[in-house]
This record gives C-alpha cells, sequence and structure tokens, in this order.
C-alpha cells in the first residue's frame, strides 16, 4: 500500500529512484527545496526505511555533505529474462544495485515459449525465493521478459502462447507479476542505459534463435494492438516468382538454426571442420578464416536487407542490432553497407548491453512499477 508521504519526500525519492545516491546539497539543488523542507522529506523517508543514510562527501567549501540512497524498507525486484536458449535472473534494488545475478542454459533451444522454459522460471524464482536477505527488504515486484507476445487482454491470451509459462511455474503470492515480449525489454533496456539512451525515436532489432524488433516512437515503446507491432519474424517469406510465401517463414530464413544449416552446406571440403554452432563460425571469422568470413557476411547482407525493410517503414533515424549474432561487431560494417545502398541515411549501432539487454529491460519495468507502488508516479 502507498504510504501517505509529503509531495516532497515522494519527490526525493523519485530522484534516488531514478539517479541514484545523492548528497543533501544536491537533491535540493535538483528539486528546489528548502533545507527545512528537504530536512523535513528526508525524516519522512528514513522513518519509513525508505531513504538510508550512507557517508559524507566533502563539499567545496569544506563542510560534508550528507549521501543518501534508497533504503532497504524500499525493498527490492526480481527480474528473469526467460530466453530462448538462456534463462537470466538478477535481483536488484530499486535503484539498480544488483543483489544476486544467475544464468542458466536451457537444454536446447527453445524457439516457442513451452514447458522447458516455464519449468526453469519456475525452479530459478524458487532458488532465488530462497537466497532472499534480510538487508534485501521486501520483493515489490517479479518481471518476467518472455519470447512471445505479450497482451493484458484475458480473451486475447490464448493466442498469443504467454499462458504456457504457468505450465509449471506459479508467481508468488501477493507480488506484483509483470510481463513483457523479451525484444520490447531490450529495447527499453537500451533507451535506459544502452546506445539509445535519451533517444525518444530508435528501433532495436534482436538476431539469435528467434528475430525480432522493439520500437520506441516519440519517447513511447509500441506494442500495437494486439502486442504484435515489431514481430518482423512473423513476416511471410520467401518473395518471388514461383515461390509461395510462409507464414513466420522470415524467421526460418535468417535464424541461427537456418545459418547454420547454409553454412554446413557451403562449407568447402579443403577448409577444415564445418563449425558445430554460430559462436564457433564467428569465432573463425574473427580469425579470418575466409569460408566463415563469407557466410557471415552472407548473412549480415540478409540482416541488413531486414533492417533496410523496417527503416524504409518506420524511419527510426536509429537502428539498435542485438541478440546472440545481431550484436557481433564483425557484422556491423556489412550490414551498414547494405542499409545505405538499399534504404534512407540509418545510425547503425551494435547493443552495448549484450546478453543483459532484455533482463535489464524487464527490471526496469519491474523497478518502475514498484515506484508507483510505493510512492505514485
Amino acid at each position: 500500500m502507498r504510504a501517505a508521504f509529503t509531495s516532497s519526500a515522494r519527490s526525493v525519492f523519485r530522484t534516488l529512484f531514478q539517479s541514484g545516491p545523492a548528497t543533501r546539497p544536491q537533491l535540493g539543488s535538483a528539486l528546489g527545496l528548502s533545507r527545512p523542507t528537504l530536512s523535513s522529506s528526508i525524516a519522512e523517508l528514513s522513518a519509513a526505511g525508505y531513504v538510508e543514510k550512507i557517508g559524507e562527501v566533502q563539499g567545496a567549501l569544506g563542510r560534508k555533505a550528507a549521501m543518501y540512497r534508497l533504503g532497504p524498507g524500499a525493498g527490492h525486484v526480481i527480474a528473469i529474462d526467460a530466453g530462448s536458449t538462456h534463462i537470466r535472473t538478477r535481483v536488484a534494488t530499486l535503484d539498480r544495485r544488483l543483489l544476486h545475478h544467475r544464468v542458466y542454459r536451457l537444454s536446447s533451444n527453445q524457439r516457442h515459449l513451452g514447458a522447458e522454459i516455464s519449468q526453469a522460471v519456475a525452479e530459478e524464482v524458487e532458488a532465488t525465493l530462497a537466497l532472499t536477505e534480510p538487508s534485501w527488504g521486501k520483493l515489490r515486484a517479479l518481471g518476467v521478459a518472455l519470447p512471445s507476445r505479450v497482451v493484458a487482454d484475458n480473451a486475447a491470451r490464448a493466442a498469443t502462447g504467454q499462458e504456457n509459462l504457468f505450465s509449471h511455474f506459479a508467481p508468488p503470492d501477493g507480488v506484483p507479476l509483470l510481463l513483457e515480449n523479451n525484444v520490447n525489454c531490450a529495447a527499453l533496456a537500451e533507451q535506459s542505459h544502452g546506445v539509445a539512451q535519451g533517444l525518444s525515436d530508435f528501433t532495436y532489432i534482436q538476431i539469435g534463435v528467434k528475430i525480432g524488433m522493439g520500437l520506441v516512437l516519440g519517447g513511447r515503446l509500441i506494442r500495437g494492438r494486439s502486442g504484435a507491432a515489431g514481430e518482423i519474424g512473423h513476416l511471410p517469406f520467401p518473395w518471388g516468382p514461383g515461390l509461395r510465401p510462409q507464414n513466420a517463414g522470415l524467421e526460418d530464413y535468417v535464424g541461427a538454426e537456418a545459418l547454420m544449416q547454409r553454412t554446413r552446406a557451403a562449407w568447402p571440403p579443403d577448409a577444415g571442420a564445418a563449425p558445430a554452432d554460430t559462436a564457433a563460425l564467428f569465432a573463425l571469422a574473427g580469425e579470418g578464416h575466409t569460408a566463415a568470413l563469407a557466410q557471415v557476411k552472407r548473412h549480415a547482407e540478409d540482416i541488413g536487407a531486414i533492417v533496410s525493410a523496417c527503416v524504409g517503414v518506420i524511419d527510426p533515424g536509429i537502428v539498435v542490432l542485438g541478440g546472440g549474432i545481431g550484436d557481433n561487431a564483425i557484422m556491423l560494417p556489412y550490414v551498414r553497407e547494405t542499409v545505405d545502398r538499399l534504404s534512407y541515411p540509418t545510425e547503425i549501432y551494435a547493443s552495448s548491453l549484450g546478453a543483459d539487454a532484455t533482463v535489464l529491460g524487464i527490471e526496469k519495468i519491474a523497478a518502475d512499477h514498484a515506484c508507483e507502488l510505493l510512492v505514485g508516479i
């Protein structure tokens, strides 16, 4: 339940939530609060355990200034990336201090949300709850990023596959559960922590076992009427004379499994053993292996064609590439060359967050929800 704090106390909490530790002078200057009002606000929050003093720093005039951050009473959140290859778990305070982190490798690549992912999420949540320490405070929210569309409408959930999460997983009682599409989460993380920080218009395109796009326009994440905005993996493919496009054919063509099938089929007999997976392929390409580089270049050009199509529809100005394959530095020049040739001028960057992009995004969603519950927007 939301505590009855004064408006100034809520402002102090939100500032520490958004920006991290700050001194009294920094808080007073940022919020335009008088010393008595700031002291009263900090006392309110401290009494509830929502804010704590963590030390003092030397001021410019020789005086020491008290430094504050969110306290244990503010609690923590659990964030889970229920991915196609791994389950990534982060536990953090509301101001993003890491308390626990773990990565679990699934037994096989999962193109769809099913029983194995559900079971793994259940086990990770159970293990994380068992590790909880009193100093973490109360669990305020649990966020799970899913490899599926996510909608709030009960009637539409069956078509998204999101309900498959609950085949083995039951969320803890009394804890808000936040669900979001995994690529949307990665886009939000890039906007708050990564190369798209502060941007109001950009797209995040994930290339890995699956493909997808997170779209931010006018500062807002665009989900679409049925949660399908950015589901580029469902685009019909192939196109051409005598070809019949297939539903989700583009993902079948450009996903990691198809890349390796093409690589093995085209691998020269005199080039040594064909790589077993994409990690081995990119490792060889990084060493300058001719056959590996040829396959990576071809795949990068395919990705560039996809990016060009997205740019032609959306014109985001900036595209961030992520995922297990998409953020590989070897591909970036070839993707840029292809987009320059096929589409409008567009800045293209590799994700700076790597494999943690999605879990950081769902962590932000959970923390934002917890902040709203505690002190309002």
